[in-house]
């Protein structure tokens, strides 16, 4: 992909200003109105154009293509000129007050600029990554650490967040899916309101808000194949069903940003699709914030194959609803003669120019342009507060798959040996996506131990091999340090840069590096508890599956140490559930426990049953089910009571079970309610997420938990593409996952 050109001058602009209101007056309905009458072409089109920040931390200049943004000095006087309405990715509280004193003091009309970054899971203290933190299944702590985000990233200017990402995830080999809440249309929504509601906090106009963008609109994790850019060839049903819900609960939030995604859906680019942008997005949806291109996508419409060239790219996208370009420089450069030549309505240019300048009078920027810029508010980025919820996040993101012969918590006098290629150091803690974070800052797994032991000296470190190479020698050391040790604490999995944007993966199980090495220590015979590092769901091969105690920490942020040590020895019990299916083999992706059940189902869980929905070698099931997670308790399901099992079409049900904790330690329990539509119009899902609940039980102590179910959480997408609820009988389940459970049904009776 060619770099994109620097802002540049390109045809004479008016000298002097026009006698127009500044301040907070220009921010009101009829400053902005003033603002856009008195504006050139060349200057509307600048305030639809965006561009990676001159001056910006090397790992934001690596997150991204390279991109020729310009030096400082450019960049300062394409805003004198009014060719730029905002930077972003920068970090540099001193040089956004100078780029905003250029805006507002020299450039012709005043209009102050926006900053905005790529936060995704915290800006200096890292928080777990978005997929470990839904397997809190707690929209609460999202909203809490979204906040905190916003509180250290404003103090340096930066007034627009790229984030979140609430795009659904069901395919294993899509790197992206680690920036996202998972597999789930229900746990999606909530935390996509949860975050926005974070980031922009009580006002939008207040120091420490940041505007949210839900991202990538649309269907961007339905890539074909897991390829990450690749084209999503869903039907309209499924993006109403699956992919929308999530940004609707952003935008019911209060977002009024959102990013166009890379892919195309059904062979139309979201960068050109004006029925998304234009008559879902507005039209159905009464969105009234403004539509930004991903990185250079308006740009890559060439590449797509429909446009010609980048002119026909950038109208094309602004035709297409796309109201603001990111890093490509093609609304700059040809949006004023595309308006020249007739191509473009200019009333059109007028209405994202509007959009805009509205939203930079919400975040307050009229009327105090430097009010985000706080470097002494900076400090908070390390403030025992924010670490503090650093390590409570990651503590609830941990999920226990296997705790064989309560092998965990590990006592802290016991002689563990620490293997693996994550087991020391700071690197591969933090994750993908952090731009502004010092990995130093990270505590490691082998700090975190230590410092919980009895006797730190009993803890011996071996690397055994790297993220995806061997090491000489390297498990010959792991075995002696197994051989000599009480029990093994073995961590594997991903290094930060094997999940992310361009990070798709054929095989999502471990490198064969970790493999042999997992293998090699797993028959020195000890107990041995495998910690499993990673940004996706992960296939485990026979050596791994077999250790007595499987955890999954993901990218845990800077308290991984820290975290890790509270739910080893037991000082908090893991209570994570998985948000994404983990499926047995990576052939089986895309997979996910909602999926159509068939007409030809299995009915039977025996091996080589024939003309059923399953693959010859393995079980159509996955390896660990989404919502699957244990604590340190011992969890019973039972007596599911559906009432009359009758639901008037106006009225409600009462489903509920009894939760008895039959375990020697307090239990935290996270209990699902799932359903399915035995008989509709359109087939349904095996099962559907309907709620949730936790529930926190003594030893040998029961609780009967309820839930209310109502016509609205019948409703699908009929044959006509509306939202829709039929009468009939349903099947309900009570359970810990998605794939177990107590069971009853119920009839949603005519109306």
């Amino acid at each position: 992909m060619p770099n994109a050109a620097p802002i540049r001058s390109e045809a004479p602009q008016a000298r002097s200003a026009p006698d127009l209101p500044r301040g907070a007056q220009a921010g009101t309905p009829e400053g902005i109105e003033a603002l856009i009458a008195a504006m050139t072409l060349e200057e509307k089109a600048g305030q639809l154009t965006i561009m990676p920040a001159a001056l910006a931390p090397s790992l934001a200049n690596a997150a991204n293509p390279e991109a020729i943004s310009g030096t400082p000095s450019q960049q300062e006087q394409a805003v004198r000129e009014g060719r730029l309405g905002g930077v972003f990715n920068g970090d540099s509280a001193d040089w956004h007050r100078r780029m905003q004193h250029v805006a507002v003091h020299e450039s012709r009309l005043g209009i102050p600029l926006l900053f905005a970054a790529d936060v995704i899971h915290g800006f200096r203290t890292i928080f777990p990554v978005p997929l470990a933190e839904a397997a809190a299944f707690d929209p609460e702590l999202a909203r809490r650490t979204a906040r905190a985000a916003a509180e250290e990233a404003t103090a340096v200017g930066l007034a627009w967040n790229f984030a979140p990402m609430v795009d659904v995830s069901r395919d294993a080999r899509w790197g992206r899916g680690v920036e996202g809440a998972g597999e789930d249309v229900l746990l999606g929504s909530l935390l996509a309101a949860a975050r926005v509601e974070g980031f922009q906090g009580a006002r939008l106009d207040d120091a420490d808000a940041m505007l949210a963008t839900p991202k990538h609109l649309a269907a961007y994790g339905a890539a074909a194949g897991g390829l990450d850019y690749a084209g999503a060839d869903v039907s309209e049903r499924t993006l109403r069903e699956v992919y929308f819900p999530p940004f609707q609960s952003a935008f019911g939030a209060g977002a009024l940003s959102t990013m166009a995604a890379f892919n195309d859906v059904a062979g139309v680019p979201c960068h050109a699709n004006s029925w998304l942008m234009k008559d879902v997005l507005r039209g159905e949806w009464d969105f009234e914030g403004f539509v930004v291109s991903d990185y250079t996508g308006d740009f890559e419409l060439i590449a797509h194959g429909l446009a010609e060239d980048e002119r026909d790219a950038a109208r094309l996208a602004f035709a297409g609803g796309v109201d603001m370009s990111m890093s490509s420089a093609l609304y700059a450069r040809f949006l004023p003669d595309l308006v020249r030549a007739g191509e473009v309505d200019e009333a059109e240019v007028d209405a994202s120019v509007r959009r805009v300048l509205k939203l930079k009078a919400a975040l307050g920027l009229f009327e105090d342009p430097f009010n985000r810029l706080a470097p002494a508010r900076t400090e908070k980025g390390h403030a025992p507060t924010h670490r503090e919820l650093a390590r409570e996040a990651a503590r609830k993101s941990l999920v226990l798959l296997k705790n064989e012969g309560g092998l965990l918590p590990l006592a802290r006098s016991a002689k563990i040996a620490l293997i693996g290629p994550f087991a020391a150091g700071h690197d591969h803690l933090n994750g993908p996506w952090v731009l502004f974070g010092d990995p130093r800052q990270a505590t490691s797994v082998e700090d975190g131990l230590r410092a919980a032991m009895a006797d730190p000296q009993a803890l011996t470190v071996a690397a055994g091999c790297a993220a995806e190479a061997e090491i000489a020698g390297g498990i010959d050391e792991a075995v002696s340090a197994a051989r000599a040790a009480d029990v093994v604490v073995l961590v594997v999995g991903e290094g930060e840069r094997m999940s992310g944007e361009a990070q798709s993966r054929l095989d999502i199980g471990l490198p064969e590096p970790q493999r042999a090495l997992v293998e090699a220590v797993r028959a020195v015979g000890k107990p041995t508890v495998l910690i499993l590092k990673c940004g996706r769901a992960m296939t485990l091969d026979p050596a791994s599956e077999a250790s007595k105690a499987l955890l999954v920490a993901w990218f845990l942020g800077v308290e991984t140490g820290g975290a890790l040590a509270d739910v080893l020895f037991g000082d908090h019990a893991p209570s994570g559930r998985l948000p994404v299916s983990f499926p047995r083999h990576v052939a089986q992706s895309p997979f996910h426990y909602d999926r159509k059940i068939t007409g030809r189902p299995p009915l039977s869980l025996q091996h080589g049953e024939e003309f059923k929905a399953r693959y010859r070698e393995s079980l159509n099931l996955s390896a660990w089910p989404f919502g699957h997670g244990l604590t340190y308790g011992d969890v019973a399901y039972a007596d599911l009571d559906a009432g009359a099992g009758r639901m008037a079409w106006d009225g409600s049900l009462e489903v509920a079970a009894t939760i008895t904790n039959r375990g020697a330690r307090e239990a935290e329990e996270l209990v699902q309610l799932y359903i399915h539509d035995r008989a509709a119009s359109v087939t349904r899902p095996i099962r559907q997420l309907k709620g949730f609940k936790r529930v926190t039980l003594a030893p040998g102590a029961s609780e009967r938990v309820a839930f209310t179910l109502t016509r609205a959480d019948l409703t699908f997408v009929g044959p006509d593409l509306t939202w829709i609820a039929e009468p009939g009988r349903f099947t309900v389940w009570i359970a810990p996952s998605a794939e177990t459970g107590v069971e009853g049904e119920f009839e949603l009776l005519k109306p």
